[in-house]
């Protein structure tokens, strides 16, 4: 079994960025894509908030170039999903494809992935109004009427940045209370741009004849009366699912999942691993954070293989 000095696990903007400078370090380190090459930005029609793209870029594109580069750099992209690992100090296995490495280092830049709905319409519309993520497609809404789905802290914060953005933002939830933080609720309850719109769950999001959003199908629960609500965009806020099934029992996680790293660091609490990106970042999401745990982590496996090499 060959023993690699750094692997990767998860091709966002996370594990290229940890690719990028593994390579530059003449690490020649192996990445493994994953099920979903590039990661959630490949979801994304435009981003606009990546710095050095003045006049934005599609999300697929942004990775690919990230790929590229990486790949011009030395490291060696595998197109193919980690199935299993056991980790141990010094000699971590990894299963991925046909095939089992031992790695010195691992950095695990799986992510997150967010919660749907699962109604009729989400899957066809995500990306043409529909969305799970205000701060990053909110721009494009600016001036017109939103609405965002939930009852959490983020579903409150997702609104209140929203306000800053739209003419009009209604937050949508199931229940007749809110299970986030009263503060929150209170600050969002007194914006005027925001509505909430109690005691509904969503049926179904409604279509245009051009394929765009039209607006979003209403059950109130109580009463059983249904309704178009006509928005341009719609922002589900129910939460993210860290993607860390493959190190469970073996890695510190919190009580949401995430992995715990170290404060100012990206150590994780097994020796030789490093956790990037989303799979550790529950507060920000965005793919410029991403990129830049992704360096550090990068950086803080080749201190450690240093350690190693001069203990």
């Amino acid at each position: 079994m060959k023993t690699e000095k750094m692997v990767i696990v998860g091709s966002g903007p996370a594990g290229l960025t940890a690719a990028i400078y593994g390579a530059r370090a003449n690490l020649r380190p192996l990445l493994f894509e994953g099920m979903m090459p590039g990661g959630q930005l490949t979801m994304t029609t435009m981003v606009e908030n990546f710095p050095g793209f003045p006049e934005g870029i599609d999300g697929p594109g942004l990775m690919e170039r990230m790929k590229q580069q990486a790949e011009r750099l030395g490291a060696r992209i595998e197109a193919s999903e980690v199935t299993g690992a056991v980790l141990k100090p010094r000699e971590h296995v990894l299963r991925g494809g046909d095939r089992e490495v031992k790695a010195l280092s691992v950095i695990v830049a799986t992510g997150a992935t967010a919660r749907w709905l699962g109604v009729r319409g989400e899957a066809e519309l995500a990306g043409r109004g529909v969305s799970s993520c205000a701060t990053c497609d909110g721009f494009f809404f600016r001036g017109k009427a939103v609405a965002v789905i939930g009852g959490g802290d983020s579903a409150m914060e997702e609104a209140t940045y929203l306000a800053g953005l739209c003419s009009k933002v209604f937050v949508i939830h199931r229940r007749d209370r809110f299970r986030a933080c009263p503060m929150l609720v209170e600050r969002a309850g007194a914006n005027p741009v925001i509505e909430f719109v109690m005691d509904h769950v969503p049926l179904a999001f409604v279509p245009t004849g051009e394929g765009l959003l039209e607006g979003v199908s209403l059950r109130n629960v109580k009463t059983g009366e249904e309704r178009l609500l006509r928005v341009d965009g719609v922002f589900v806020a129910i939460g993210h699912d860290p993607k860390t099934d493959l190190f469970k029992g073996q890695l510190d996680t919190d009580g949401s999942g995430y992995i715990v790293a170290q404060k100012g660091s990206t150590r994780t609490s097994m020796e030789g691993v490093f956790a990037a990106g989303d799979v550790q970042d529950q507060s920000y999401q965005q793919a410029v954070t991403a990129a830049a745990s992704g360096c550090m982590a990068a950086r803080d496996a080749i201190r450690y293989l240093e350690s190693l090499a001069n203990p």
